[in-house]
């Protein structure tokens, strides 16, 4: 039986505080996310590099396709659609739970108090739990009643709690198939580990080095593999769930030149069906990675900007935010819509820059759509969302306070 839906927001549209009480309290502060790289506030560039000129939209394009275009998908009926969606409150200590239809005001229509500087949350939707990666360790969530239940510690917690992109703590996560276990990327300053929560006992039964600041870790289908995509080494590394033995894999289409200063690495991924990781580059190419052979093939892409997030849509192509002209990326902010099959792609401009996006299907219309959160860790991170229809590229934008980092669909609840 599916969970009852949230009723609306009364309190005023600014008022923040939690619809419930709660047992833990968490560090407030610091006003504006870091920068992609150590000290800097202006994308993946040193400290010293020149603020990256203001980015000019840019018409859409549309690359010609190697065969016939991917035809939209489907209306998702109403009843299978998950209304409501889950944003981390980077700047603040809130899992918000979210109405994308929600266009004047705060669209934030019940809030969770998890812990300080949330970055990412991994949803099991069998047991209706969300796990949510903080300053602090991973906030358990019981999305029936919404309120945190547990508080997994991390093996080396943090010495202290801090924000922004660049505080220690936990960054990527992810939960495995049967939800018995938690995979969350930690960085700790000058080095990284994957820990491996075991979810019953509250233990973490493996801490395995990786790259450094794991932006994001996925799953295997089966549960047989994690992968962390290293921001700072290049990298994915693919991690057994048996052994805990690591295996590291360069994905680097562009070169290491630069170290941490470049802006051609690694952000986001996404699995796609056969298994293979994506990763966008630049708005220049979508990486195909094997994890098991460590080989990769590309596919062309005309978005030109610098690339974050990524999300499949329900029809397998994929979209992927773009932030503007860093690097050897020229163009201005926009988000793309490319179908790995067939090379077609759609572009179109973007007034704001974003970090993540997933995609969500609006239960009135039954219209797929992206959502692209704006907690951006470079340059100016804002308090909203942008929502893409994907048929039209139209967009309109919601407001979620507390910068949102990530955000997932909140599922409906499993049926009776």
């Amino acid at each position: 039986m599916a969970a009852p839906p949230l009723p609306r927001r009364t309190d005023r549209p600014g008022d923040r505080r939690p619809r419930r009480a709660v047992a833990w309290a968490a560090a407030l502060g610091v006003a504006v996310l870091a920068a992609c790289t150590p000290g800097g506030a202006g994308g993946d560039a040193t400290p010293s590099a020149p603020p990256s000129p203001a980015a000019t939209p840019q018409a859409p394009a549309t690359t010609p396709a190697d065969g016939p275009t991917t035809p939209a998908p489907d209306p998702v009926p109403a009843v299978e659609t998950p209304r409501f969606l889950l944003a981390t409150e980077a700047e603040s200590d809130g899992l918000a739970i979210v109405d994308p239809t929600i266009r004047e005001g705060s669209a934030v229509v019940d809030r969770i108090e998890v812990g300080a500087a949330p970055w990412g949350v991994a949803v099991h939707a069998p047991t209706m739990r969300a796990y949510v990666s903080t300053a602090q360790g991973v906030a358990v969530v019981d999305l029936a009643t919404r309120e945190r239940v547990d508080l997994l510690p991390y093996r080396d917690a943090p010495a202290r709690v801090a924000f922004g992109e660049y505080r220690r703590g936990g960054m990527g996560i992810a939960v495995s198939p049967d939800g018995a276990r938690v995979h969350v990327a930690v960085h700790r300053g000058d080095s990284s580990t994957l820990e491996t929560i075991d979810v019953a006992s509250r233990e973490v039964v493996a801490s395995t080095p990786v790259g450094l600041r794991p932006f994001d870790v996925l799953v295997a289908a089966d549960g047989s593999e994690v992968y962390t995509v290293d921001h700072d080494a290049f990298s994915v590394h693919v991690v057994d769930t048996t052994t805990f033995e690591a295996r590291r894999i360069e994905v680097a289409p562009f070169g290491t030149d630069g170290g941490l200063a470049s802006f051609e690495k690694p952000h986001y991924a996404v699995l796609d069906d056969d298994g293979s990781l994506l990763l966008p580059y630049q708005g220049r190419v979508l990486v195909r990675l094997d994890p098991a052979t460590g080989t990769t093939t590309t596919v062309a892409s005309v978005a030109d900007s610098h690339q974050h997030g990524v999300a499949r849509a329900p029809d397998g192509r994929v979209v992927v935010v773009g932030n503007g002209p860093f690097g050897n990326a020229t163009g201005g902010p926009n988000v793309t819509v490319l179908d790995p099959a067939t090379r077609a792609e759609q572009v179109a401009p973007l007034t704001r820059r974003h970090e993540t996006v997933t995609t969500w299907t609006d239960p009135a219309t039954g219209r797929p759509s992206a959502v692209l959160a704006g907690g951006y860790t470079q340059a100016e991170a804002w308090d909203g969302a942008t929502v893409v229809d994907l048929g039209t590229l139209d967009t309109y934008e919601i407001q979620i306070p507390g910068r949102p980092q990530v955000v997932v669909p909140l599922p409906e609840g499993p049926a009776a």
